[in-house]
């Protein structure tokens, strides 16, 4: 019909979880599972790494065997990513000088998601983050590359040109390191976690 908008598709799973360490990994491998259906399958990592930060923030700060849901939203050029719970209490994001149990967690949140927050609600609260899918989706991961690494270079102001990009790139290793002690901490094999992020880096190229 003339002059009539066709609206954006809108696909939603909801998936109910309990905070423990297997269900973590369960809901992981499930949300990436189905955002493969949804034909997606360049925001699985992503989608697998902010939801097991969103679920882990639950077993960390409203308890172990808590209940809580998973909501995975697209439409349009963004995936939304939603973990219901029932504590009312927001998190914080905190300084990157804080300890690790001061809001990293939402630091990597905030890097990886190109929008995200928290909302109360009649049953307690809800923390959200949007990963992009359309055309600018390159841009944003190196815009938010170099911001990560800018605020992971403790007391390295001033650098620039040269100077800057070195700085960068020893940020860069330092900050890939770091994260693979994180994966191995939560469990993960280092060596699998580089292939598959290795694997979206060429498809991504290749897609580019």
């Amino acid at each position: 019909m003339s002059g009539c908008e066709v609206p954006e598709p809108r696909l939603r799973c909801v998936l109910p979880f309990e905070a423990a360490s297997a269900e973590v990994r369960l809901l992981r491998k499930a949300a990436a599972q189905q955002v493969g259906r949804w034909g997606l399958p360049a925001a699985a990592g992503e989608a697998e790494l902010l939801v097991t930060e969103l679920a882990t923030n639950v077993l960390k700060h409203v308890g172990e065997g808590a209940s809580a849901t998973l909501i995975l939203e697209w439409s349009g050029e963004r995936l939304r990513v939603e973990v219901h719970d029932k504590s009312r209490t927001v998190p914080v994001l905190r300084s990157a000088n804080c300890e690790e149990e001061c809001g990293r967690g939402l630091r990597l949140l905030a890097a990886f998601a190109v929008d995200w927050g928290t909302v109360l609600t009649p049953a307690g609260k809800a923390v959200w983050c949007e990963i992009p899918l359309g055309a600018g989706r390159g841009c944003r991961r190196i815009e938010r590359a170099v911001g990560a690494l800018e605020s992971y270079q403790t007391g390295r102001a001033g650098h620039h040109g040269k100077a800057r990009e070195a700085g960068l790139e020893e940020s860069a290793i330092a900050l890939i390191a770091d994260l693979l002690h994180w994966s191995a901490a939560c469990g993960h094999d280092p060596e699998d976690v580089l292939d598959r992020a290795q694997m979206h880096y060429e498809a991504d190229a290749d897609a580019a």
